[in-house]
């Protein structure tokens, strides 16, 4: 009997993790959101008032899955970038450029990673509150938000590096995989690979 070949076999674990992340941003805390505003709408349509303050608990999880699911895009190269010339540049010249934009996204990754760490710090230092009715601690929040952002960076830092590794190796194919602008058949491929996956799942 033929067993099918796993979706992802040679995934290295960063990966692997950066897309459990952004599994669980999506699964579980999106439809725990979800599921605090139907209460919400319930309880107001029965009672005139709100049970739980989904406003601001949704404000939290739609930060928090920002922050967990931002490492993902990194792996998936779903970030956005203009490159209309770039097909017509040369090899060594759009490898380059690739770098570069990638490196780019490091800078920025790790910029905010490193000021979302301040505002943790002063909120946890002020014992800031919300000052709703629930009176939640702002270092819960920010704390999660700020967990996702820190991975982000790490895996803008690491992207690069394993990109250079691939170009140092002459493996200029797993330099395109991990850097280089994904084209219209392999943005086709990865949404026919994120679907079936999440059959499997």
């Amino acid at each position: 009997m033929e067993t099918s070949e796993p979706l992802l076999p040679d995934e290295p674990w960063p990966q692997r993790l950066s897309r459990i992340l952004a599994w669980m941003a999506g699964a579980f805390i999106l439809f725990g959101c979800a599921v605090l505003i139907t209460i919400d709408v319930v309880t107001r349509y029965f009672f005139k008032r709100g049970m739980v303050e989904s406003f601001e608990l949704s404000g939290y999880a739609l930060a928090a899955a920002i922050g967990l699911g931002m490492a993902f895009t990194v792996t998936q190269k779903a970030n956005i970038r203009v490159d209309i010339l770039l097909d017509a540049l040369p090899s060594s010249i759009r490898a380059a450029c690739d770098l570069l934009a990638s490196l780019s996204l490091t800078l920025i990754a790790v910029a905010l990673a490193w000021f979302t760490f301040g505002t943790l710090q002063a909120s946890w230092s002020m014992g800031a509150k919300s000052v709703s009715t629930l009176q939640t601690p702002m270092v819960l929040p920010q704390g999660i938000w700020w967990v996702g952002l820190f991975w982000f960076a790490c895996m803008a830092v690491l992207v690069p590096v394993q990109a250079v590794m691939r170009l140092l190796m002459r493996d200029r194919r797993g330099f395109e995989t991990m850097v280089g602008s994904l084209r219209v058949t392999d943005e086709i491929e990865q949404a026919g690979a994120s679907s079936a996956l999440a059959k499997d799942l």
